[in-house]
């Protein structure tokens, strides 16, 4: 005679899920959220404002629609999706949702790089998970394997291209040579940027990405207003030209690499070589590269933005915290976190670039003033044709630390012959 299953053998009932924010990524979300046919999930509440032009036919008729988010907080939700954005009201909400015992998903890249080892550390005191696997990279599985199919190795590094309006930026310049404006015009056009397209431009949206990256990979507490960031605004398409010469093209780059107690980051525009996995990446893909003390170098990519790739990755972290509260509630382990030093003070060869009112002596004048600062030019390369009003050449110097370049910089950029700033650019292996 069989025995009666037990009751723990019993399916677990459904997790009572409240979304916040009806926007791109929340529709979605919920769409794939009322389309699922398991029952480990039920959205039973939708928080937003002005919620009566929000409602949707598709949305079951049980789903409680609510302008007041104390009315969630009060219900017995499990897991609240935070898709708000910004810090506030967002950081409210998430700490209220997490005293009180409610685990959280969200993908507000904001919030979790200034905030999100407190808020990690507040979840685990109250039993319950913080997952923000969309924060980065949208769809791209980068944060949960770095939760989980890399954290046995030892990583180091990691680097990536992670703004997908800046990469289809450059790519458009890359392919065509057509200026920045009608590049960013085209971008806008398409949705990639925003009409004020600053935080992409200039480095702010992915030295935030940059600082959740080295949070989940390096355990590295850093604010991303401790990260330098350079504009993309400053590339011309010429640059373009000059960087082919060189076997290279030009990506926002943002790097992070941990040496004992120093972490070297940065954002900003560099030159890679053509042929590597940074120089084949083409308009709003995102790519981060991984590399490890035994697991040496892994590779993610795919779609950075957009409702449903995003949504994709906010509902795969409510399936992980599901599960997890399946088996038993029970505290997050918390990351054994540094708070190393940062330093941008990478060492690497440099791309300059100079617009000049042509005249004899500039090279020998640019020269003496390297050769002061102890910088060593390797190549010196002037394309033909352009107006000696208004010449672009290029001098690439051989490795050196970017504290010994920016004092040269300063001293060139006040030659009578220079029209322009230079621009530098690392040059990446």
């Amino acid at each position: 005679m069989h025995e009666p299953k037990s009751s723990s053998q019993d399916p677990a009932p459904p997790r009572r899920v409240a979304l916040l924010g009806f926007g791109t990524v929340g529709r979605a979300v919920a769409k794939i959220l009322c389309e699922r046919s398991d029952a480990q999930l039920r959205l039973t509440h939708i928080y937003n404002r002005s919620v009566a032009r929000k409602k949707q036919p598709w949305i079951p008729n049980d789903v409680i629609w609510t302008e007041d988010f104390d009315a969630i907080l009060n219900s017995n939700v499990d897991i609240v999706i935070e898709l708000i954005g910004g810090l506030a009201p967002a950081e409210e909400f998430v700490r209220s949702a997490l005293q009180a015992r409610k685990s959280v998903v969200t993908a507000n890249k904001q919030l979790i790089a200034r905030h999100g080892p407190d808020l990690l550390q507040l979840a685990s005191a109250n039993n319950c998970h913080l997952e923000f696997g969309a924060s980065v990279a949208g769809g791209v599985p980068v944060l949960p394997a770095l939760r989980t199919g890399l954290s046995g190795d030892r990583l180091h590094g990691i680097a990536g291209i992670l703004n997908g309006t800046c990469n289809y930026i450059l790519s458009r310049l890359e392919s065509d040579r057509i200026p920045f404006s009608e590049a960013l015009e085209e971008a806008q056009a398409l949705g990639y940027a925003e009409a004020d397209a600053s935080e992409d431009l200039d480095g702010g949206d992915a030295r935030s990405k940059l600082s959740i990256l080295a949070l989940a990979g390096l355990h590295a507490r850093v604010s991303p207003t401790g990260i330098r960031a350079r504009t993309i605004r400053t590339i011309d398409a010429v640059d373009f030209d000059y960087a082919a010469d060189l076997g290279c093209t030009i990506r926002q780059i943002s790097r992070a690499e941990l040496k004992n107690t120093t972490l070297f980051a940065e954002v900003g525009p560099s030159l890679v070589p053509a042929s590597s996995p940074f120089g084949r990446v083409q308009r709003n893909l995102n790519l981060v590269l991984t590399s490890g003390k035994y697991g040496g170098d892994m590779a993610f990519l795919g779609a950075g933005a957009g409702g449903d790739p995003t949504a994709v990755a906010v509902v795969s972290d409510l399936m992980f915290v599901a599960e997890s509260l399946s088996g038993g509630p029970r505290p997050q382990s918390s990351l054994q976190l540094t708070s190393p030093k940062v330093s941008c003070n990478f060492e690497t060869p440099w791309y300059l670039r100079f617009w000049v009112k042509d005249q004899p002596g500039i090279i020998a004048s640019l020269a003496a003033i390297l050769s002061a600062h102890q910088l060593n030019i390797d190549a010196v390369l002037q394309k033909p044709g352009f107006d000696k009003n208004a010449l672009p050449f290029v001098i690439t110097l051989e490795p050196c630390r970017d504290s010994q370049l920016q004092p040269a910089l300063q001293e060139m950029s006040t030659q009578p012959f220079a029209l322009r700033a230079c621009l530098s650019l690392p040059i990446l292996p």
